[in-house]
C-alpha cells in the first residue's frame, strides 16, 4: 500500500475544487443579486437629480402629486389645492408621464366622466369630502 505519509490522490485536489466552487458562488451571486440592485439605485438617482419643478411624481408611500419648488434634498409637493407638502427628494418613487392621446374633446363638459351612465345626463356629484381618498359606503338599495 504505499508510505503512511503519502496522501490519497483526490485528498490533494479536494482544497482546489472548494475555492473554485466557492469562487463561481460568489460570481453567480455577484451577477445575480448585486448587480441588478446597482443598476436600480443608479436609475433610482438619475430620476432624483433630474426632478424639475412641475413634474407630475408618485412617492413611496403612493402618494401624487406635483412638484412646486425643489431643494438640494427636498422637494414642495402639491397633492391638491392649497395642499402642500416637503418631502426628501429620495421619497420619489416614479414620474408620472403624461399620455397625450391626440384629439382634444371639442367642449369642456365632454372632457368630464358621467360614472356607470356612459355619458348620459349630468356628472354624479361625489359624496365624499374634497381631496379625500377614503371610499364611501355606497347605498345598496
Amino acid at each position: 500500500m504505499g508510505s503512511p505519509l503519502e496522501a490519497p490522490a483526490n485528498l490533494n485536489r479536494l482544497p482546489m475544487q472548494a475555492l473554485i466552487v466557492l469562487a463561481v458562488t460568489f460570481v453567480l451571486l455577484w451577477v445575480f443579486f448585486i448587480l441588478p440592485q446597482q443598476r436600480r439605485v443608479r436609475a433610482h438617482q438619475q430620476l432624483v437629480a433630474g426632478l424639475e419643478e412641475g413634474d407630475e411624481v408618485v412617492l413611496t408611500a403612493g402618494i401624487h402629486g406635483r412638484i412646486t419648488e425643489l431643494g438640494v434634498e427636498d422637494l414642495l409637493l402639491e397633492v391638491a389645492r392649497g395642499v402642500e407638502l416637503r418631502v426628501a427628494r429620495q421619497a420619489v418613487l416614479r414620474r408620472v408621464e403624461t399620455v397625450d392621446t391626440g384629439s382634444q374633446p371639442a367642449d369642456a363638459s365632454e372632457a368630464v366622466t358621467h360614472g356607470e351612465s356612459g355619458g348620459a345626463g349630468p356628472p354624479k356629484e361625489d359624496p365624499r369630502p374634497a381631496g379625500s381618498d377614503v371610499a364611501m359606503p355606497t347605498d345598496p338599495t
